[in-house]
C-alpha cells in the first residue's frame, strides 16, 4: 500500500449542484419563494443538507422548519442522480491508483446512505475502502474526528493519508486531523478556502503525483 487517498464528495468526486439546486428550487416554489442559480446554490453546500436548507430559507428572509428539510431531504433523495456526474478524469485516476497500490475512502457531510447511493449509481462505489458520511460517526467536517474515524475504517494511517477537498472544512478537518490535504480548485469553494492546505491541484488527475509528493520521506 502507499497511502490513503480521502476525498470529499460534492465538488471534489462530483458536481452535484444541478440537482441540489433542482431540489433546492423545487422547495422554493412550494413554498412561494424565489429560486436559486447553481452558482448561488454551490456557493452554499459544503455543511450538508440542512444547512444548505437553512442558509437558502436565510437568504429569502424565512427561517427554515423541520418539514421544509424533510422535503428537501426526500425529493432530492429521489433525484440525486438525475444530472450529478463525476468531474472530468475521476474514474480513470481512482482505478489507476488503486492498481497502483493506493486505498481510497470518501469523507462527506453528506448522510451516508446518500453518497453510498450516489456513488453506486455513479458505477464508483468499488473504489472505496470506506466511505464516512456526515451521520456515520456523530461528527461531521470540519471537525478531525470525522476524517480520521472514515482514515480507520479504510485501514489507513494517519502518517500515511492525505486528504483532498474543496472547502475550507475538508482543510481544517485535515490540519487537525495532521494530514497534508489538497484543495480541488475545480470545485465550489472559492480560492481563498485554499488557505492552510497543503497543495492546490487544478484537475483531478493532478491528484496522484500531488498526493505522492507529500507522503514522500
Amino acid at each position: 500500500m502507499i497511502g490513503t487517498l480521502l476525498l470529499d464528495l460534492d465538488g471534489t468526486l462530483v458536481d452535484s449542484v444541478p440537482d441540489l439546486a433542482a431540489s433546492l428550487n423545487r422547495l422554493m416554489a412550494a413554498r412561494r419563494l424565489a429560486r436559486f442559480s447553481e452558482a448561488e446554490t454551490a456557493a452554499m453546500v459544503g455543511d450538508g443538507a440542512r444547512k444548505l436548507v437553512e442558509r437558502a430559507f436565510a437568504a429569502r428572509g424565512h427561517s427554515a422548519d423541520e418539514a421544509a428539510i424533510d422535503a428537501f431531504l426526500s425529493d432530492y433523495g429521489a433525484h440525486l442522480a438525475a444530472a450529478t456526474r463525476p468531474y472530468p478524469g475521476v474514474e480513470t485516476t481512482l482505478r489507476a491508483m488503486t492498481e497502483a497500490g493506493w486505498q481510497l475512502a470518501v469523507c462527506t457531510n453528506k448522510p451516508e446512505a446518500m453518497a453510498r447511493e450516489l456513488l453506486a449509481k455513479l458505477g464508483l462505489a468499488d473504489l472505496f475502502r470506506a466511505i464516512g458520511g456526515g451521520d456515520s460517526f456523530g461528527t461531521r467536517k470540519p471537525d478531525p474526528a470525522h476524517l480520521l474515524a472514515t482514515l480507520r475504517a479504510a485501514g489507513g494511517t494517519p502518517h500515511r493519508a492525505v486528504m483532498a477537498g474543496d472547502h475550507a472544512n475538508d482543510v481544517m478537518a485535515a490540519a487537525g486531523a495532521g494530514l497534508p490535504c489538497i484543495f480541488a480548485d475545480w470545485g465550489y469553494g472559492p480560492p481563498e478556502m485554499a488557505r492552510g492546505a497543503a497543495a492546490v491541484a487544478e484537475r483531478f488527475a493532478d491528484l496522484p503525483p500531488v498526493a505522492a509528493r507529500l507522503l514522500s520521506p
